[in-house]
């Protein structure tokens, strides 16, 4: 097989992937068959059923995706920080420019989760854990730093409030507003993280 017929065949398989994020965010994952997806892609039934056997095996592989892209990203984000405070803020502003950027694809991670098979329950939880993972060591570190800066609440709180925010925003952000998905990430990050600054002194 040549590099030119994998190069189409994976993208059909993202055209394929990408289409049904689009249909399970509308319609509801239990409410679609894959004949709609096949006429969505433009494949015959059989044809689909050659890139993926079934709507779990789509749900799964998007799952797997975002959590892997995710962290990917992460760690890029806290490599490139100049500090753990920035790592802290800038890992709100980028997951909330993802987020924002793959609306319909993040509905189905957030809505569909208890449709994925009970068997990758554990595993999709871990992979998920390891990017809070990210945050919370960053937080950690902060906090080593600067004794002086007051949480106001468990560490695991803290983090789990200001990603429950950043998660929140795909149900309501709407991309004809005024703001840019990495203009809305900063302004959310900046408010979240206004109370756990550096001392300005240190800064």
């Amino acid at each position: 097989m040549t590099e030119t017929t994998l190069s189409r065949a994976d993208a059909r398989r993202q055209r394929v992937l990408s289409t049904s994020a689009e249909i399970f965010s509308r319609r509801g994952f239990r409410a679609t068959s894959m004949n709609e997806i096949a006429a969505a892609v433009g494949l015959s039934k059989p044809t689909l059923y050659h890139y993926f056997r079934s709507k779990e095996e789509l749900l799964v592989r998007l799952y797997s995706d975002v959590l892997d892209e995710s962290l990917v990203l992460g760690r890029a984000t806290v490599a490139a920080a100049g500090s753990p405070f920035a790592a802290i803020r800038d890992l709100i502003a980028s997951r909330v420019a993802y987020t924002c950027r793959h609306q319909a694809l993040l509905k189905v991670c957030f809505e569909e989760e208890h449709e994925l098979p009970q068997e990758l329950a554990a595993e999709v939880l871990q992979r998920r854990r390891n990017f809070e993972n990210l945050f919370a060591t960053a937080l950690r570190e902060h906090l080593d730093a600067y004794p002086g800066v007051e949480l106001g609440m468990p560490p695991k709180v803290y983090v789990n409030m200001c990603l429950g925010a950043v998660n929140w925003s795909y149900k309501w952000y709407r991309p004809e507003g005024s703001l840019t998905p990495e203009e809305l990430g900063a302004q959310i990050a900046a408010s979240l993280t206004a109370s756990i600054k550096p001392p300005r002194a240190a800064r």
